[in-house]
């Protein structure tokens, strides 16, 4: 099961990666931009770590607060819930 969840982080965290490095070059040509709560999408669902990384990177909305403090406080969160549902399956003897 590890590798599956691996996997599918590292494919969301990529496609992530790519829909911000699109948006920062849709910026500077004038092309349709990415809705802001796409990339919060992106990292909602598990991306946070390729979107992070990859605006800081690019220095693509490193001057926005909500995404400088939101998208780390995503991956905060779903790490504390990762760990909490692992907590509860190994206390039961599942893990």
């Amino acid at each position: 099961m590890l590798p599956y969840l691996l996997t599918y982080f590292a494919a969301v965290s990529l496609i992530g990666a790519i829909v911000c490095a699109y948006d920062k070059i849709a910026a500077g040509r004038d092309w349709r931009r990415v809705p802001e709560r796409t990339l919060f999408f992106w990292a909602l669902v598990g991306g946070g770590p390729g979107v992070y990384v990859t605006m800081l990177l690019i220095r693509h909305k490193t001057l926005h607060k909500q995404f400088m403090l939101g998208i780390p406080a995503i991956m905060i969160l779903q790490l504390v819930i990762i760990v909490g549902i692992y907590y509860i399956l190994y206390s039961r003897g599942l893990v």
